[in-house]
Parts: structure tokens; C-alpha cells; sequence
């Protein structure tokens, strides 16, 4: 983007493109401009602000920041302005946050997904803050009538030492919108860092949040509002043939029923009513196409495909030397089954629509706003511009909120249509959305390993069988985390390959996607042929990160073994389990403290090392390393959606548990120092929880996991 010119009219204009209206301009013909056109035509213009559209000031001094990227709990909105005050050199105290609505001219594709947010705005944050930095010292330097280099901005006041003149943002804020923002503005080196990195970055909304004030999809009450919800399949893949709303429409509060394409919607005054209509509803589903398996029957199905015994055709994703031979001797071969995870967010999936003609307005606590945006324009049968998206914060999404398909809100918009310019909200009932689908998907590892005089890996055959979470890219979500694993260095063979079940279930994106998985699977593996192999499991992993160059897990697995005290001795009944992952661009390394309760695993002590380039939000970073581990455990130990007959039987917390407080580990978060540009932290630590406790299992029986959760079925439900 460097040399693309900015002018100070396009930035008044509201920036125009691509959300990067303080750093970039772009000319009529940009492919981005046509975009924008296309995605916006017929919306409103983005708000007027001669910093650009993530950066407003007031008279008295307070800057606010405008957060494109969507707060679904993370506390995403502390870095966006972190970056920004500290290139503005504002006034921490005196800078606050607000969500950005969806709108493409101004902000760009907005989407809060793959850890990106921090890593995917470290530039334009910064570039905005340090541009509008610019503008203030300029317009102080006319002012005053001095050069330009005299003039230092500390706290969101620009100061002039030799003449011991001084002024807020508020006083100069006139002047500074007068001034032409610089093409390429300069930015701090990170020495010159006061804010970033420090502790003084902490979340904003807690206040708000524990006070009741923060207002969400479900707290939204606007006049003339109907409720409405929605009788689904109970299967996958279910349609509706026909239905009886007699007894419906006999419920006090019900104002109509009728079908739309995923099920029948019920519109009531209230959710009471709405929800007591629905259930009064008596409808038939053609399960002609349906899901009618079982949980087992799928699970011995996934064998079958692993082992060949099925017409499902592999992708190979790793190849390298001649498979021919290589796999005839003694091999070590194992395997492991991951069940179907459900989201579980707190806020269960809502979402208030109005239809008007062509216009669409939509409050929602929307993960992907653009993707949202087009999918109700489809629904509405109108363009994009007229879709109008205010953002909401949500309570919780793990990817659930992420669905390409935009389910719940598609859902809404469709409703409304047919209401004639009535608000509706949609609520979806913890039972629908844990048994709504868009599920992690189940999977299944196998590997067969042919290992060398020296105890490593000589040969490496790999096979998964997973459903694609998305319908195009040969299904590379599920392979993340085996594809190029540096576990492989020492193989002159590997052969490893996908295969991809077509089935009605559906399923999604969650969080740490198919790392998930796949962490699971290759440390488990790892640590089993190192004590196969009479090894220290660390030593182990650090001899083939040697081989495969990976001096970024080599470094963290040194700091990390010291942390945690791993070639200390532990008390009897206790063992150390450890794991190392990297995704989303960040290195993490796990080593749990683990003792057996009746064959239930007891976790006291995580220590947590991480490698995400320079640390925007220490306090952050260490948040979500412990929500992380809550995450990642719970579903380590307890997750599983099954299904009977199709039905899935978890639709409620009674069954599908999560992790209690009592059950939480002590985590401590140690970050690895760097100046490297930030890299994902949303998710990566959820991956290694799992295979870290099960290490640990391994240390002290011997034997290895061979399917998730560790507690199954009525198990899991009595530890809980």
C-alpha cells in the first residue's frame, strides 16, 4: 500500500476503501473502489471525520475509536486503541471505544476470524494514530509559529518547551482538521513504546459489563417488536413435509405462524408465547435425506474410510519420498477419535431484523459483518448498500457466529419479510442452538510409523477423515497442525492424506479449527514414541525441532521446560505432561499438572508459554491464555454432541458439561519477548490443553488416549 496517494478531501469523505482512509487513497479505478461501489451502493455515506473513520475527537480532548473488528468477549477493542493512542500519544484515560457498523466503503471487509484481528490492523492502527499524531503537531506549529520538530505530544497535549506554550487536542483540534495528513506517517520504534506491551492496556468494558449497561441482541427492545421462533428438524438433512398451527395460533400472544425454508417460524408479542406456540406446533419431516446414524455407526464408518475400506477418495497434503516398501516392517501404528463439539456460547444465537421494501436493518452480534451483510441482502432479495448492520457486541462466538452460510440472521431476515416493516427478534433457545449443528466436525487420526535404529521417525504414513468445514480448498482446515510438522523432519517418507465424508450434519469453523484436533493427535503421537523410545518427551521433540529448523519451538520449549520446573521431580501420584503447537502465526507450549481420581483426570497447574510476536495487551494475552485452558479442558474432558438415530441427544449444559471452577487449574502465562509483528492469540493455546493432559495420563499409566473426551457419556455427566 506504500506510495498510493491520501488525500485530505478523501479523508473527510469518511476515508473511502479497504478501512485504511488514513494511510491509503485510492484512485477511481482501484479494484477495491469498485468493491466498495458494488458492496455499498444504495448504503449510507460513512460518517465525516478528518481522522479518518477509526478515529474521532471532541472538543474536550477524549479520542474514540472506532472498532471494526467485531468484541465477541476477547476484548479485541483494547488493542484496536491501544495501537492508535500510542502512535496518537493520546491520553490513555481519555480514550474510549465504539463499534463500527457494518459498512464496506468505509471500514472494508469487516470479519473478526483466524486470530487475525491484532495482526491483521497492526499496520492501520498504527498508521491512523500516527498520521493524526502528525496533523496536531503541525497545526501546533503554525499556531505558534515554530518548527515543526520542536513541538513533543505526550498524553494528548502538544507542548512547545522553549516557549512553555501547551494545548490539548480540544484547543488545536480545529487547526489539526485543517492540515493534510502525511503519505507515509512515521511510526514509533517499538524503544520508543510507552503504551503497547505495558499493563496499563486493559479491557474498558468490564465496568459496563458488570453493571448490566452493555446492551446486547437479546437486551434490544424497540417499539412494535414481535419474538420469534423457529421449529427445526431434529435431524440433519430433515425437511419439512407438512404441519398443523392450530393449536399454535390458539396460544394468547401468537400473532402468526407460517414456514419458511428451514423449519416454522412462530411470531408472538413475547418470547413465552413465541417459544409456547412452537412447541404447540405439530409437524412432519421428510427424512428421506436426513442423518439417521448413530454416533457409533459413524465412528466405525470413519475407521472403515482410514483403513481404505471405502470408494471415498484421499487428498493427499504432504508427499514426500517413495511409500513403496517403506511401511512393510515393524510399524508403530496408532489412532485417535474426536467427537462433534458444539460452541456452547453464553449468548445463544439472536437476532433483531426489519424489512422495508429494499431497505434491511439488522442489529446482531455479527462475526463476519460483510459476509452477514450480502447473505441477508440474498435474503431479502435486495443489494448489499441497503443492508444496514449495526454491530452488537456478543456474549461469546468460538466461531459459531462465523458461519459463512449466516444461518440465524438469513433466519431473521426472512421472518421480518414477511411481517411487512415489523421489527421481529429472533431467539434461538439453548436447545436450539446446541442442537443447530455447525459443529466442529468428528474426526478421526490414524498413523502408521516406521522409526529408525535411532528411535525417530524413518517412514510417516498419516490418514484423517473429517467433513470439510468449508466447501472449497481440498478441506485444508482439518489438516492445519499435521501439514509440515517439523515431527516429520526426520522421515525420508511421509505420505499423508485426507479423506472427506459428504454427510448432513452440519459443520463450522471453532475455535482453533482444526488444531482442534490435529495438536491432539501429533503430540500424543509424539510423546508416545518417545517413551517408546526411552527418551524425555522434551528432549525428544527438541532433537526433531533441531532437524526441521523450527527454532521458534525449540527456544519456547527451552523457556518453557525452566518455567515449569520439568526435569524437577514431582510428587508421587502427580505427573508432567507437556505439549507444543503453532497456529494462527503463534508458537504455544503447555505442560500440565496432572493426578488420576478414579481414572478422572485432576489438572492443578498449567504453565502456559507463548510466542506472539510483541505483546499489544500482556493482560489480554494472559486472559485469553486462561479462557484458553477453561475452553480447550472442557471440551478435553466432557465435549461431545452424539447423535441416536440422528437425534443429538446434548441440547442442554445437564449433558454437556464444561469445566466448573473448582475443576479450573492455577494457569500462568509466560510471554516470550519480541519485537516481531503480533500474531494470533484468540485462539492457539485452546490446541495444546488436551494433549498436554494427556501426556500426563500416558506418564502415569502407560497407556494412550484413544478417543476424546477422556470422560464419555453418563462419565462425564457424574464428574461434572
Amino acid at each position: 500500500m506504500t506510495g498510493i496517494r491520501l488525500t485530505r478531501r478523501r479523508m473527510i469523505a469518511g476515508g473511502t476503501l479497504a478501512g485504511a482512509a488514513l494511510i491509503v487513497g485510492y484512485t477511481a479505478t482501484h479494484p477495491m473502489q469498485v468493491a466498495g461501489a458494488l458492496l455499498q451502493a444504495g448504503g449510507p455515506d460513512p460518517e465525516p471525520s478528518a481522522f479518518g473513520p477509526f478515529i474521532r475527537i471532541d472538543t474536550d480532548g477524549w479520542v474514540t475509536v472506532v472498532n471494526k473488528q467485531q468484541e465477541l468477549g476477547q476484548g479485541i477493542h483494547v488493542a484496536m486503541a491501544a495501537m492508535i493512542a500510542e502512535e496518537l500519544d493520546a491520553d490513555w484515560e481519555k480514550v474510549r471505544v465504539v463499534a463500527a457498523p457494518g459498512n464496506f466503503r468505509a471500514y472494508g471487509v469487516q470479519m473478526t476470524a483466524g486470530s487475525n484481528a491484532v495482526a491483521g490492523n497492526w499496520d492501520l492502527m498504527r498508521q491512523a494514530g500516527a498520521a493524526a499524531r502528525a496533523m496536531f503537531v503541525n497545526a501546533a506549529a503554525l499556531r505558534w509559529q515554530v518548527p515543526r520538530n520542536q513541538i513533543a505530544l505526550r498524553d494528548g497535549v502538544v507542548s512547545h518547551a522553549a516557549s512553555n506554550r501547551s494545548a490539548g487536542f480540544g484547543a488545536l483540534l480545529a487547526d489539526a482538521a485543517q492540515q493534510t495528513p502525511p503519505r507515509e506517517p512515521v511510526l514509533k520504534p517499538a524503544s520508543d513504546y510507552r503504551l503497547i506491551g505495558s499493563e496499563r492496556v486493559r479491557r474498558k468494558d468490564s465496568l459496563p459489563k458488570s453493571t448490566g449497561q452493555v446492551v446486547y441482541t437479546q437486551d434490544v427492545r424497540i417499539p412494535d417488536m414481535l419474538v420469534a421462533m423457529v421449529a427445526h428438524s431434529p435431524r440433519f438433512g430433515g425437511r419439512l413435509a407438512r404441519f398443523d398451527d392450530r393449536d399454535a395460533r390458539r396460544i394468547k400472544g401468537v400473532v402468526d405462524v407460517f414456514a419458511i425454508p428451514t423449519g416454522v417460524a412462530v411470531v408472538a408479542e413475547n418470547s413465552f408465547a413465541a417459544k409456547q406456540g412452537r412447541d404447540a406446533i405439530r409437524a412432519e419431516w421428510d427424512d428421506s435425506a436426513a442423518e439417521k446414524r448413530s454416533s457409533a455407526e459413524l465412528v466405525r464408518y470413519f475407521h472403515g474410510i482410514a483403513q481404505g475400506r471405502s470408494d471415498i477418495d484421499a487428498n493427499p497434503f504432504e508427499e514426500r519420498g517413495d511409500p513403496e516398501g517403506a511401511f512393510q516392517g515393524p510399524l508403530f501404528e496408532t489412532s485417535i477419535d474426536f467427537p462433534y463439539l458444539a460452541h456452547a456460547p453464553l449468548e445463544t444465537m439472536d437476532c433483531v431484523a426489519r424489512v422495508q421494501g429494499w431497505d434491511v436493518h439488522i442489529r446482531s452480534g455479527s462475526h463476519l459483518v460483510t459476509v452477514d451483510q450480502i447473505q441477508g441482502a440474498l435474503a431479502a432479495h435486495t443489494i448489499p448498500g441497503r443492508v444496514q448492520l449495526e454491530v452488537l457486541p456478543a456474549g461469546g462466538s468460538f466461531g459459531r457466529r462465523g458461519i459463512m452460510t449466516s444461518d440465524y440472521l438469513v433466519e431473521s431476515v426472512r421472518i421480518a419479510q414477511k411481517l411487512e416493516g415489523r421489527p421481529i427478534k429472533l431467539i434461538w433457545t439453548r436447545e436450539d442452538d446446541m442442537a443447530g449443528g455447525f459443529y466442529r466436525p468428528m474426526a478421526h487420526h490414524r498413523a502408521w510409523i516406521a522409526l529408525g535404529e535411532d528411535g525417530f521417525p524413518s517412514a510417516w504414513r498419516h490418514h484423517i477423515v473429517s467433513q470439510a468445514m468449508v466447501p472449497f480448498g481440498g478441506n485444508f482446515p482439518n489438516y492445519e497442525g499435521v501439514h509440515g510438522s517439523p515431527y516429520f523432519a526426520s522421515a525420508s517418507v511421509v505420505d499423508a492424506r485426507i479423506y472427506t465424508p459428504d454427510l448432513p450434519v452440519t459443520v463450522g469453523f471453532w475455535r482453533s479449527v482444526g488444531s482442534s484436533h490435529t495438536a491432539m493427535a501429533m503430540e500424543h503421537i509424539v510423546d508416545q514414541l518417545a517413551r517408546n523410545s526411552g527418551r524425555d518427551p522434551a528432549d525428544y521433540r527438541a532433537a526433531l525441532y533441531r532437524r526441521a529448523g523450527a527454532t521458534r519451538r525449540l527456544e519456547l520449549l527451552r523457556q518453557l521446560c525452566r518455567k515449569a520446573d520439568w526435569r524437577a521431580p514431582i510428587e508421587t501420584g502427580w505427573a508432567r505432561g507437556l505439549a507444543v503447537h503453532e497456529a494462527f502465526g503463534t508458537v504455544v507450549g503447555q505442560v500440565a499438572e496432572v493426578r488420576l481420581d478414579a481414572g478422572r483426570p485432576v489438572v492443578r497447574r498449567v504453565v502456559a508459554m507463548v510466542d506472539c510476536g510483541i505483546a499489544v495487551a500482556p493482560d489480554q494475552i494472559a486472559a485469553q491464555m486462561e479462557g484458553s485452558v477453561a475452553f480447550g479442558l472442557s471440551a478435553a474432558l466432557y465435549g461431545a454432541v452424539t447423535l441416536r438415530d440422528g437425534i443429538v441427544q446434548e441440547t442442554n449444559f445437564d449433558r454437556y458439561p464444561i469445566v466448573r471452577m473448582n475443576e479450573m487449574p492455577l494457569v500462568e502465562t509466560h510471554i516470550m519477548p519480541s519485537t516481531n509483528r503480533p500474531t494470533g492469540m484468540g485462539e492457539p493455546a485452546v490446541a495444546p490443553i488436551a494433549p498436554a493432559v494427556a501426556n500426563a495420563m500416558l506418564a502415569l499409566t502407560g497407556q494412550p488416549v484413544r478417543q476424546l473426551p477422556f470422560l464419555r457419556g453418563n462419565d462425564a455427566v457424574n464428574a461434572a
